[in-house]
């Protein structure tokens, strides 16, 4: 599925892929059920493996369409399927067989991901980055190390935890993390973004305090590319 990312003023620049499954007899199988699962049995490797190449994919198809072009995707990347030792070559490789504009890629790693193994997250990221791969990371302001590591590392962008923007504007100390947050990646020249944004109010502070993109259930719920690409042409975002 895709979830759109959006400006403060509603206009779209990027998307979001998030694993889906819809089971036979079940239903809508939540993530939080089957990607611990994924992880466990090793399937979480492949599994990222076809997300992956399916976004470079859908990059390759809206290239070839004038209002999609610009479009950023980003892929959540998991602890194991980046501490593989040929992860870097994994990702050249697919972007090399799909055709997709590394520009275009935006890989989002977690903050305790990254903390793992700072020297080889380093080495990974700017192999990737000389390609013109981005990086975002997620769930930011969640972890609890020492940001030095923020200043080595090739990143573009800055995910401002849903937790912290569920709270704005009821609890203060949440308000002030997301201003830091924000203040942070402004003096680091880093791209900001919001996730789980799902009220006006929230949108509407988020904004006053200067963050860059939005995303969340105010602006779009994740949904196939179909309905991704028919809410676009039909100018909802």
């Amino acid at each position: 599925h895709y979830q759109a990312q959006v400006t403060g003023e509603d206009r779209l620049t990027g998307t979001e892929v998030l694993l889906r499954w819809k089971h036979p007899q079940r239903g809508m199988v939540s993530p939080a059920e089957f990607i611990p699962l994924a992880e466990e049995t090793g399937l979480i490797l492949r599994l990222g493996h076809w997300v992956l190449e399916t976004a470079c994919r859908q990059l390759v198809q809206w290239a070839g369409q004038a209002h999609l072009s610009h479009l950023t995707v980003a892929v959540n990347v998991s602890a194991r399927q980046f501490r593989q030792s040929d992860f870097v070559h994994q990702v050249i490789e697919t972007l090399q067989v799909t055709g997709a504009r590394a520009q275009l890629l935006t890989l989002e790693l977690t903050e305790s991901l990254v903390l793992d193994n700072v020297e080889d997250a380093i080495d990974k990221m700017h192999q990737l980055r000389t390609k013109g791969v981005r990086f975002s990371v997620d769930d930011f302001g969640t972890g609890y190390s020492s940001l030095a590591y923020l200043t080595r590392l090739p990143l573009h962008q800055l995910k401002i935890d849903q937790s912290f923007v569920r709270n704005l504007g009821v609890r203060p100390s949440d308000d002030v993390i997301v201003q830091t947050i924000i203040g942070m990646g402004r003096n680091l020249d880093l791209e900001v973004l919001a996730e789980g944004v799902e009220t006006e109010a929230q949108k509407a502070l988020l904004i006053a305090h200067g963050c860059d993109l939005y995303q969340g259930y105010l602006l779009a719920h994740p949904m196939p590319v179909a309905d991704f690409e028919r809410m676009l042409n039909s100018g909802a975002a």
